[in-house]
């Protein structure tokens, strides 16, 4: 398994690669960079597991000027854990982290999605609030349960998951006391989020498992981001059913995000 640190190095060092390609090339366009390693996060779940990822590219994808969807595409590192890997009982923890992924839009070793948000109202103000969405697929690992005997138990296996958010976003203003040319934003955001996975990709990896492989619940965050300053966030995940594992604990997730800006 991919250390964290191994994992943070290598995003930053394509996100490097990437960007240097990009400001090299013969005739650079002063009209346009490509949105390649623009953007990207550090996960920190209150259990101490860690989603490190970056996002590839960000298309546009209809008429340009009218209608349009945006679509992004991220790849990551998941399932790090500063805790130990196994139990009392010498059992792995196998898939606890599926506990943080479901319900996290951003999670995945690879995730294809539009996201957005559409504002009540069209103005060019800093506060304003409006309805956000976030629908796609990701890439999600399993890891085979059993006996430690079994020299199966432990294998990561991949599955699809589909997934959707919506909900209430609100922005205003933030800036430093001694310099308020540099404006950021300060939101709050309260989402509904679900996804499925089909049941026999689950059973490959949890036999036992009883599941219709839908998972849903709620989240309640706020973020700070000042250009050149600050990027972080903490959200507050809860799930709405009991399912085959214990969901009913709190998760708490503390990000810190990166933009540059072209």
């Amino acid at each position: 398994m991919i250390s964290i640190k191994q994992g943070i190095v290598t995003l930053y060092f394509c996100s490097y690669i990437f960007r240097l390609v990009a400001q090299t090339t013969t005739e650079p366009d002063k009209f346009y960079k490509p949105e390649i390693f623009t953007s990207g996060f550090i996960d920190i779940m209150n259990n101490g597991q860690v989603n490190a990822a970056a996002r590839f590219i960000r298309l546009y994808v209809g008429e340009p000027g009218k209608f349009a969807v945006p679509l992004s595409l991220y790849g990551g590192v998941s399932n790090n854990n500063f805790q130990n890997q196994t139990n009392i009982n010498g059992q792995p923890k196998n898939n606890d982290q599926l506990l943080n992924q479901y319900i996290n839009p951003l999670s995945g070793i690879i995730n294809i999605s539009i996201d957005g948000i559409f504002y009540f109202k069209q103005r060019q103000a800093i506060s304003k609030s409006g309805f956000l969405y976030h629908i796609g697929e990701r890439v999600l690992t399993g890891y085979k349960s059993g006996l430690v005997t079994d020299p199966q138990t432990g294998k990561p296996n991949n599955f699809l998951n589909s997934f959707a958010t919506m909900g209430y976003y609100f922005q205003t203003g933030a800036w430093e006391r001694n310099n308020a040319k540099n404006v950021g934003i300060l939101w709050v955001a309260l989402r509904y989020i679900g996804c499925y996975s089909n049941p026999k990709q689950i059973k490959v990896f949890l036999p036992d498992i009883s599941t219709k492989g839908i998972y849903h619940g709620y989240s309640m965050g706020f973020g700070v981001e000042i250009n050149n300053l600050v990027n972080l966030k903490v959200i507050y995940y809860k799930y709405v059913k009991q399912p085959e594992i214990d969901y009913a604990v709190p998760i708490y997730q503390f990000s810190f995000n990166y933009a540059i800006k072209n």
